[in-house]
């Protein structure tokens, strides 16, 4: 019996992109039927010639909430979600406070986002010296798998964790089946700032150098192969490390890795004196490194592709003075990570089916959802995009729903854009507005 059949002639499914018509019952997919098949007595969706989607899965997000909702909350961050396409939101355990590091931190946050979540939510929890014994317990309670730094991560109440904290995690990770996300950058091979202009990306592109992401991987590889734990490297930014992810696969270590749209949308050279918007860490490297990152996603040696969305308040970003040795390290792009990474994947010839699986089924695994999220496929949540391929515009901060429209992206033209999102099948972005109602769920979490 369905409620709603939503019919396109562009279906992106598992086994690629067809006309299909989904019928949809009590929130989740029961059928998947040809384009012609006919049911009488429900609601219809026509979504013609555009593209259906799976909702996106973005296992990189820092709602900040509690603690610093002043710099996104849930509320903004879940709205611009639903603007962009994303369906499910994982949540990083910093830079909320107090940060994601044991069972007490987990209820704090669960309780603040109640009924304030327009996407669904999920979370992870944190892994900071001596909170081993805490691990268990936040799993139990229903976090998806747990994050760690190791450098510093920017905030005093999230540590960064030495191989020797690991190999005491990594035992207890292990054993519950769980991924690692790491941080990956060794604090010994960070440099200094010389006495170089200030407003210079490149001068904060010498404090970051590629070996500083390339020994941390190599630890996480020794890491992942000793103890057999599912370890995930958030977003590289260095392809020089990729050789090494690559023979470690083969040799069948369980390590997996993403990158993020701004490591392939933009390049280091082209980064003006005094954007601190462009400002993260890893950084933005050069346009031969860009190319490199996009072979490395065509040939399966990078898995996904999510945002890192970590925005500030104006004077963090450093708007005022440009200074990027000052400006909190982060990007704004929740709202726009699918159109950046259509657009420079379709100038590259790369087909949508292959960025749904970066964006929706990759994450989607990496969080342990795989067949309730990020797929078009029966028994999965009803998480679809209605996705106009040909539509253009320019970024206009005043259309995003962040609560701090600071973004590298502003006045860039994108193609490609979300004309309806709907969460579990009901409609919760259309044409440039949100639905009102609030439908977002937590994830996992035993309240």
């Amino acid at each position: 019996m369905s409620s709603l059949v939503v019919r396109s002639e562009r279906v992106v499914l598992p086994d690629g992109v067809r006309p299909a018509a989904i019928h949809v019952d009590d929130g989740r997919i029961v059928n998947i039927a040809s384009h012609s098949n006919q049911v009488s007595g429900v609601r219809e969706l026509d979504a013609g010639e555009l593209f259906v989607l799976p909702g996106l899965v973005d296992t990189h997000v820092h709602m900040n909430d509690p603690g610093r909702a002043h710099w996104e909350g849930a509320d903004h961050a879940t709205r611009a979600a639903a603007a962009g396409g994303v369906t499910t939101v994982i949540d990083m355990p910093l830079n909320s406070v107090p940060a994601t590091t044991a069972i007490t931190a987990l209820q704090e946050k669960q309780r603040a986002l109640r009924d304030r979540c327009y996407v669904d939510v999920g979370f992870w929890g944190g892994v900071v010296p001596g909170n081993t014994a805490a691990l268990e317990p936040l799993a139990g309670a229903g976090v998806l798998g747990f994050k760690c730094f190791l450098c510093p991560s920017g905030v005093q109440e999230f540590e960064h964790v030495t191989a020797r904290d690991l190999r005491e995690a990594l035992p207890v990770i292990a054993r519950l089946g769980l991924p690692l996300l790491a941080h990956a950058e060794l604090p010994d091979r960070l440099v200094e700032p010389d006495d170089g202009d200030p407003r210079a990306h490149v001068t904060w592109l010498k404090t970051r150098p590629p070996e500083a992401e390339h020994a941390a991987i190599d630890l996480l590889v020794d890491l992942s192969a000793e103890y057999q734990a599912k370890i995930h490297v958030v977003h590289l930014a260095s392809s020089g490390a990729v050789p090494s992810l690559r023979a470690a696969r083969a040799g069948g270590v369980p390590i997996t890795v993403e990158t993020c749209p701004h490591y392939l949308v933009f390049a280091a050279e082209e980064i003006a004196d005094g954007a601190t918007p462009f400002k993260c860490a890893p950084p933005v490297r050069g346009s031969g490194n860009r190319e490199q990152l996009w072979q490395a996603l065509i040939d399966g040696d990078i898995d996904l592709i999510v945002t890192d969305h970590s925005p500030a308040p104006p004077g963090m970003k450093g708007v005022d003075d440009g200074n990027f040795l000052r400006a909190w390290g982060g990007i704004a792009s929740l709202q726009v990570g699918l159109s950046a990474v259509w657009t420079a994947g379709r100038e590259r010839g790369i087909a949508i089916e292959r960025i749904a699986g970066w964006m929706c089924e990759a994450p989607a695994r990496l969080a342990g959802l795989s067949g309730v999220k990020g797929s078009i496929a029966v028994g999965a949540d009803a998480d679809l995009i209605l996705w106009d391929p040909d539509m253009r515009g320019v970024v206009n901060p005043s259309e995003l729903h962040h609560r701090h429209p600071i973004t590298p992206y502003a006045g860039l033209e994108l193609s490609g854009g979300v004309r309806t999102t709907l969460l579990r099948g009901e409609i919760v972005y259309k044409d440039g507005q949100l639905m009102p109602g609030v439908y977002g769920r937590m994830i996992g979490t035993r309240s």
